[in-house]
């Protein structure tokens, strides 16, 4: 298997997750409630669960419902 065959799928799916990391990260920093744990605990499991997990287990259980 060719790099370059690959390419065009991975590409959208770094892209995908970066956004969602630098989303996430930036709601985390911007917002003081959560609906479990404090800013610290998310960031950790944000950043240490980076490829998708961390991000969307944020948004999951811990952003706030307004």
């Amino acid at each position: 298997m060719n790099i370059k065959e690959v390419l065009p799928f991975i590409i959208p799916l770094i892209i995908a997750e970066f956004t969602l990391l630098a989303i996430s990260i930036w709601h985390i920093l911007t917002h003081n409630h959560y609906k479990r744990g404090n800013r610290i605990l998310w960031l950790i499991v944000v950043i240490v669960g980076m490829e998708f997990i961390g991000p969307v287990l944020y948004f999951l259980l811990g952003k706030e419902d307004v």
